[in-house]
């Protein structure tokens, strides 16, 4: 299956020139069995990665684009009355997927935002007091345009902590654009390939193997200490939760998996830990560019954390 995982990431890296970093953090989430938040400008290829990522595994999938008048019943499903048998019958909305695209979360209120909180938290749905559960495995892969594009709203706290980690994509340097105009601009441009590498009960299995990768004691500590450090700067006290230093070891675990590492050692953990905390912290102003940049801090604190 190591291999599938390789030509999962190469079949990322050429679907969006320039991504490689963000693939990487991509299939570390599938491993870690964790949500994704990929942020950015329109238009650089952040929902293209998200389905190239749904497209190549052989289970179910479901997009949902998030706008205003979006419903909680449009997201999650509803209970409708049945005049032939005389009942209510329940019709799953689109989470009732392995994998689910929120496409520019962020342009629906916090209202509708939260109908995922569940879902995230507990892979279940409760609906007119039925608790019906998700499918396994379950994945959200959610898209969010910068905080000072137009009809955005930010993203509470509680959703944000769902996310296992955050990516952030960028326009690519002048070489690799040049190269994705040379690939719309060449004449027979074949359409990509999207035959399934991985079945769905390939990354439950594989998920389950990188729970089981070792972390001792010391490494547990180094990550509490930086969470707990983390907690203590300014303009960030508290906004940490526990389900974040769990992240930081499940993301550490995926990265120590991909590397055929037989345990996991603090590189690991130095690797992961943007991803998995800078969205968890006190946003920064896009607006006015006030307050901590969260990338800085964590720079810091990792830099005058003791290594085990």
């Amino acid at each position: 299956m190591k291999e599938s995982l390789s030509a999962l990431y190469h079949r990322l890296t050429q679907t969006v020139l320039g991504a490689e970093g963000p693939a990487q953090m991509l299939v570390t989430a599938l491993l870690a069995n964790g949500h994704v938040l990929i942020q950015g400008a329109p238009g650089i290829g952040k929902t293209s990665l998200a389905q190239t990522l749904a497209h190549s595994i052989d289970g179910t999938f479901s997009r949902i684009q998030f706008t205003p008048d979006l419903l909680p019943s449009d997201i999650l499903g509803y209970s409708i009355y049945n005049q032939a048998t005389g009942k209510f019958e329940f019709i799953q909305g689109p989470v009732f997927r392995n994998i689910v695209v929120a496409d520019e979360i962020n342009r629906t209120s916090p209202r509708i935002q939260s109908a995922l909180l569940e879902c995230m938290n507990e892979q279940q749905v409760t609906i007119d007091g039925v608790t019906r559960p998700l499918a396994s495995p379950f994945l959200v892969i959610a898209t969010q345009n910068n905080l000072y594009s137009s009809g955005t709203f930010p993203l509470p706290e509680p959703q944000l902590d769902r996310f296992l980690l955050s990516i952030t994509m960028t326009l690519p340097d002048l070489d690799t654009q040049t190269n994705i105009l040379q690939l719309h601009a060449a004449k027979g441009n074949t359409p990509p390939d999207t035959a399934p590498l991985l079945h769905a009960t390939d990354i439950a299995a594989m998920q389950q193997e990188v729970k089981r990768i070792p972390a001792n004691d010391r490494l547990c500590r180094y990550i509490a200490f930086i969470c707990e450090s983390l907690r203590k700067q300014e303009g960030t006290r508290g906004s940490l939760s526990a389900r974040a230093s769990i992240a930081v070891l499940r993301a550490a675990q995926a990265t120590a998996y991909l590397e055929g590492a037989k345990a996991v050692y603090p590189d690991h953990v130095k690797a992961v830990v943007p991803a998995v905390l800078s969205h968890r912290l006190a946003n920064r102003d896009n607006r006015t560019q006030s307050g901590p940049d969260p990338e800085q801090v964590i720079a810091t604190v990792l830099r005058n954390a003791p290594v085990p």
